[in-house]
């Protein structure tokens, strides 16, 4: 084992260093941060035999490109419909490929999805914040934004042919269209009205969308009170409205708290599937129970492990 060296030939927006996330801190103020298709990330690590939380690419639709001019690795690649080419060929999205000094990977939008993944057989060389390598975009403190022309160092390097090839991409990575959400906790503050247009009416995202959240375009659901609530906690997916009545998806980056009024908050479930929308993609919310949402989150996260189980059995068949 050796290390290798990476050059970024071009890097697009939002491209940056992510991992599990930075858990436990948003009592302080401290974003969480991580992935924004948590499964994918999970899905390339575990394809390789890392850790499911373990430091990688997040590419954005901006694409990225890089060459390796200094040793080997083995990467593996999975999240969105991503158009990917390495060695001068077309691969699929969702594929464990080696790169070889002297050799160029393209990642590029593809068909579907805002986002795909890049992880090691190695360690990637990143920065560390709060014991955490995702990096929060607006203060850029963690990993690092990834920008053209940057230097990129994977330490004990493996190269793995064995693992090469597809990885099974399951449904459940797909987009999601409809997106179930929990009511509140601040409903009451809009008539029945609104609340009956957020839930029956087809909104699409807008082109104000990153890690932090995305706008929604469609009906306005104006609140009916002051916007004056104290400010209280803020979850991934909850969905946050201001005076202008425009409804707001808060996504990995979001603020740890907040004081405008939520409709609703969408469900965890579904937030990779959502995060995987494109602007102008359209989406419809979907009212359940909380007691339905906590069956569903249970049955996600089996679900989840099953896959990335199955994964990691196929990892070790093949020699990894």
């Amino acid at each position: 084992m050796s290390g290798a060296r990476l050059k970024i030939g071009f890097a697009g927006p939002l491209v940056s260093v992510q991992d599990g996330g930075r858990m436990g801190r948003m009592r302080f103020g401290v974003p969480e941060s991580g992935a924004m298709d948590r499964l994918a990330l999970a899905a390339a690590n575990t394809a390789l035999g890392n850790a499911p939380g373990a430091a990688g690419i997040e590419v954005s639709r901006g694409g990225l490109t890089l060459s390796c001019s200094e040793g080997a690795v083995t990467l593996a690649i999975a999240g969105g419909g991503f158009i990917v080419e390495a060695a001068g060929g077309p691969l699929g999205s969702w594929h464990i490929l080696t790169l070889r000094e002297g050799e160029r990977l393209v990642i590029r939008p593809g068909p579907w999805g805002s986002w795909c993944y890049v992880a090691f057989a190695g360690a990637l060389q990143a920065g560390d914040w709060l014991g955490s390598a995702s990096t929060h975009a607006l203060s850029g403190l963690g990993g690092g934004v990834i920008r053209t022309g940057q230097a990129i160092e994977i330490a004990e390097a493996q190269i793995r042919p064995v693992l090469e090839g597809p990885i099974p991409c399951p449904v459940i990575a797909r987009p999601r269209h409809t997106a179930r959400v929990v009511l509140g906790p601040q409903d009451r503050f809009f008539g029945a009205e609104a609340v009956e247009a957020f839930l029956s009416a087809r909104y699409t995202l807008s082109d104000a969308y990153d890690r932090m959240g995305v706008r929604l375009s469609g009906p306005a659901l104006v609140p009916e009170a002051a916007l004056g609530i104290p400010s209280e906690a803020i979850l991934r997916g909850s969905v946050q409205v201001a005076g202008d009545g425009v409804p707001v998806v808060l996504l990995a980056d979001h603020q740890t708290t907040g004081g405008y009024p939520k409709i609703a908050t969408v469900v965890d479930a579904d937030l990779d599937g959502f995060a995987q929308l494109r602007p102008r993609d359209a989406v419809r919310f979907s009212a359940i129970p909380p007691a339905e949402a906590v069956a569903l989150a249970r049955h996600r996260a089996r679900a989840r492990q099953d896959y990335l189980a199955a994964l990691g059995r196929a990892t070790a068949r093949r020699g990894g």
